[in-house]
């Protein structure tokens, strides 16, 4: 059994405690030398050199400067304490955790023999029975001459330390940190390999491309050209930078320039841009009073166009009716056409009349027309001591003519009916008088027109308005109470008979006020 106070070994990776094989505990000066000395690098010997190496591949110096430092190079010593975590009580005795350069020696040669300390006795365990195979061991090898278990374990102790201060790697390790040492020095010799390679063909490459004395003197050859060369590039060089130089100056002058011409450019276009403004304005502006000229010229034309009689008096028909502002002049049984609706459309008839007088400046010979809406009135005028109102007028004589003012109701009270003409008297003569100064306005146009050289106005239905040669004429002939062989009277005549005589009438009345039109157009012109 192993004593307690024995330095136990530890893995100097992990740390982890081992067991060292039997076979190592008790070791003899010929093994134990045979182990230190195989960590000792041998001399490296002088590769040979092929028969292709012009040269050597270093200088003889150097390789002398290595020989003599190789043979006076001593084993490297160190000192180095690792702690022992699990046995911190055993640290001071555990002579494994540094690490001294050792000689050959007696002790080493001879170990003394020491007397195993009685141990009390502890319980057996897997790790305890290791201990007690060992002291076994060791108490046999000491009763046969042997050093004892301590002497072995400070050996073994010795060797580790040697064996680690001659490599880079502690000892002693276990079974697993050295499976992962040697795989991991197994890697570093690929690598290494595969770098030896990579010299060894660039050795080989570098030796075969030693060049020649011809090719050195081809190369110093070229050098001077290259030299001469590159004199003379560095002489246009400072040429060309001389010239850059004078490039920079004109083109910082340039710069000056264009900084100067974009502000006028920018001026320019200041200027440009508040005249274009100055300009759309005054075209707007003009363009809304050419819009508004033509406009006003438009409601102009439109003006001119438009008949303030024909918009007055609007003359039209109704089936068998002819109407005036829509009141139907003339009478049927049916439709029924009442006396009030009559008596204002022959008022607005009569107000036609003697306006269009007034607008062609005519008097009416013994007539003078009232309009007075459905109660309008005719003045006969009857003059006695002179054939007319103007023979009266111009009369020189003292004795002044008697004037007669007979008065025509142009409207009916409806009292009475249709039938009974004699009872419409008043009413009839009104009728034959309107008549009888329609005739007058009319021949009074037609002079007109004779006088101004013809040219008819077109009359109703489109029909030129003139009868011939040239001459206006109203479209229907009035002879007394006749119009176009119609009778305007209610005595003894029907009610289709009179109605026609009505229309034929208001017909006259829209060849005049056509005249009347034209007559306004005319005189616009010419005042244009």
């Amino acid at each position: 059994m192993a004593n307690d106070n024995a330095p136990v070994l530890s893995c100097q990776k992990c740390r982890t405690p081992i067991d060292v094989d039997a076979s190592i505990d008790q070791l003899n000066p010929a093994a134990f030398k045979l182990l230190t000395d195989s960590t000792v690098p041998g001399q490296q010997q002088v590769a040979k050199h092929t028969s292709r190496q012009s040269r050597p591949t270093y200088p003889s110096a150097r390789r002398q400067t290595y020989n003599d430092a190789a043979q006076s190079a001593r084993n490297p010593t160190f000192k180095r304490s690792v702690p022992n975590t699990r046995y911190g009580q055993q640290a001071a005795q555990n002579p494994a955790m540094s690490f001294i350069d050792v000689q050959m020696s007696e002790s080493m040669l001879n170990p003394p023999s020491r007397t195993p300390e009685r141990q009390p006795p502890i319980e057996e365990s897997p790790s305890n029975m290791t201990d007690t195979r060992r002291a076994i061991l060791s108490g046999i090898s000491g009763t046969a001459g042997g050093g004892s278990m301590a002497d072995g374990l400070e050996t073994t102790n010795r060797m580790f330390e040697i064996l680690s201060s001659r490599s880079d790697i502690d000892h002693p390790i276990c079974v697993e940190c050295t499976e992962l040492l040697v795989e991991g020095l197994q890697k570093r010799l690929a690598i290494s390999t595969r770098e030896r390679d990579a010299y060894v063909d660039y050795l080989r490459r570098a030796n075969t491309d030693v060049p020649s004395p011809e090719e050195i003197k081809a190369a110093e050859t070229a050098l001077q050209k290259a030299k001469k060369s590159e004199a003379e590039g560095l002489s246009k060089l400072e040429a060309y930078e001389a010239e850059k130089n004078d490039l920079d100056a004109q083109l910082a002058t340039l710069e000056a320039e264009s900084r100067q011409l974009d502000q006028e450019e920018s001026d320019f276009w200041q200027s440009r841009n508040a005249f274009s403004s100055t300009l759309t304005e005054f075209q707007n502006e003009r363009d809304a009073l050419v819009t508004k000229h033509l406009h006003d010229q438009q409601i102009l034309t439109q003006l001119q166009r438009r008949s303030v009689y024909n918009d007055t008096f609007n003359i039209t028909h109704d089936n068998h009716f002819a109407t005036i502002n829509g009141l139907r002049l003339g009478r049927l049984p049916s439709p029924y056409v009442d006396w009030p609706e009559i008596n204002a459309a022959w008022g607005q008839t009569c107000l036609l009349l003697a306006t269009l007088a007034e607008r062609l400046s005519y008097k009416f010979q013994n007539y003078e027309l009232l309009p007075q809406g459905s109660t309008s009135i005719i003045l006969k005028i009857e003059i006695r001591g002179g054939n007319s109102t103007a023979d009266a007028r111009h009369s020189t004589t003292s004795s002044s003519p008697t004037v007669n003012r007979q008065r025509l109701e142009l409207y009916s009270s409806g009292d009475f009916p249709i039938n009974f003409g004699f009872l419409h008297r008043k009413f009839d003569n009104a009728m034959v008088a309107f008549l009888e100064c329609l005739r007058q306005l009319g021949e009074f146009v037609e002079g007109q027109g004779a006088s101004a050289g013809g040219g008819g106005v077109m009359g109703v239905g489109g029909s030129n308005a003139s009868g011939g040669g040239g001459v206006m004429k109203l479209p229907y002939e009035i002879r007394k109470d006749r119009i176009h062989d119609q009778s305007i009277k209610l005595a003894l005549n029907k009610e289709e008979a009179w109605t026609r005589a009505c229309k034929y009438t208001l017909t006259c009345c829209k060849f005049l006020l056509a005249h009347a039109n034209n007559v306004e157009s005319n005189a616009l012109r010419r005042g244009r």
